[in-house]
């Protein structure tokens, strides 16, 4: 008796004549052992296609939206003893001059020493947001004289005066009295939130 593996299920087929061994091997004289494993070959492609090229540049390029309008560009240089002065239209005689004179109490304060300009920039436009959201209208801001720079430029302080009108809600700004840094500050007013104003109406209403 011999036995034979059936290679469609690996089960034994037992030949028990002559004939019919003579006959199963005639039958499967064209079969052909598989070499290869029984599995897919997946390959990553050889060339990417252009569509490919283009979402790994969507993903790596993709700029997230700078939402700070404050300008990065190159701004009129002011020196260490230059004033800094500015007042919208409507902001009061006796308010601007309180301001100027340091009269407000000082609600918060910002210091750029020791900040790149790209620093800067991002602390100056995040603070008086943050001035807004809170309810902070007297505050102040540190940003040097520039008095140690070989060509008497005082970089960040010129950044500043740039800034500050940029921004709707600064209402004025004032160069700093001399126990409060002098021409290395600045006081700056900030507008009333929203909020505020709405409290303010109702307050006022209600009497």
């Amino acid at each position: 008796m011999v036995k034979f593996l059936n290679l469609n299920d690996n089960s034994c087929v037992t030949m028990t004549t002559k004939d019919e061994r003579l006959s199963f091997l005639e039958e499967m004289k064209d079969v052909k052992r598989i070499k290869k494993p029984n599995r897919a070959e997946v390959q990553a492609p050889k060339e990417l296609t252009p569509g490919h090229l283009e979402r790994q540049r969507s993903a790596v390029e993709k700029v997230v939206r700078d939402r700070n309008p404050l300008t990065a560009d190159m701004v009129e240089p002011l020196k260490s003893h230059d004033v800094l002065s500015w007042q919208r239209p409507g902001v009061q005689h006796g308010v601007f001059r309180k301001l100027r004179l340091g009269q407000y109490p000082i609600e918060a304060r910002l210091d750029l020493h020791r900040m790149t300009v790209e620093e800067a920039r991002r602390e100056v436009f995040s603070f008086i947001g943050d001035c807004v959201r809170y309810g902070l209208r007297s505050v102040i801001i540190l940003h040097g004289k520039g008095e140690r720079n070989p060509d008497g430029i005082a970089q960040l302080k010129s950044y500043v005066a740039k800034w500050l009108p940029e921004l709707d809600s600064v209402l004025a700004f004032h160069s700093a009295q001399k126990h409060h840094g002098g021409t290395g500050a600045v006081y700056v007013m900030v507008r009333k939130s929203e909020r505020d104003k709405q409290n303010n109406r109702e307050r006022h209403g209600s009497r």
